[in-house]
């Protein structure tokens, strides 16, 4: 199984020979960023795909909280720009949970905790990490823990 860097790696030569400059650019920040994560601690290692599906999503919600700055500054033209970037990194994420696939998760997993008689922030606390695998870069970590505590009754 190649590793998504080395996907990123190809699709930056393939998008230098096309002449694809927003892509160019978003793909070799993503590229610096995991490289980043490698290098990061005491000793060098190598990223899980995981590790590396979790740094897309961090890059993608930050272009997108940028996009949403820009727009109330009334700057459109920065947000265009940081939304292609969200675009391109997009592509490299697992789907996004439909609202249906999240809610029927979420309830699973609160029957699930419910059943073993945890409550309150305990259950909320063993329902996300149950979640969490399951939704790992395919939702936004607010929005599942918005629905969690919805689910228990909790906000």
């Amino acid at each position: 199984m190649t590793s998504l860097k080395n996907t990123l790696q190809t699709d930056l030569t393939v998008a230098m020979r096309a002449g694809d400059a927003e892509s160019v650019r978003t793909i070799r920040m993503v590229l610096t960023a995991i490289t980043q994560a490698e290098v990061s601690g005491k000793a060098a290692h190598e990223l899980t795909h995981d590790d590396e599906v979790a740094i897309l999503s961090t890059e993608l919600k930050r272009r997108r909280e940028s996009a949403e700055a820009f727009s109330g500054a009334g700057r459109p033209e920065l947000a265009e720009a940081e939304l292609a970037e969200a675009d391109v990194i997009a592509r490299y994420l697992p789907q996004p949970l439909t609202e249906a696939e999240l809610a029927a998760l979420v309830a699973a997993a609160v029957d699930q905790a419910q059943a073993e008689g945890l409550q309150g922030g305990r259950a909320m606390g063993a329902v996300m990490k149950a979640l969490k695998p399951q939704t790992a870069g395919r939702c936004d970590g607010a929005v599942l823990a918005g629905m969690v505590k919805k689910a228990l009754g909790l906000g």
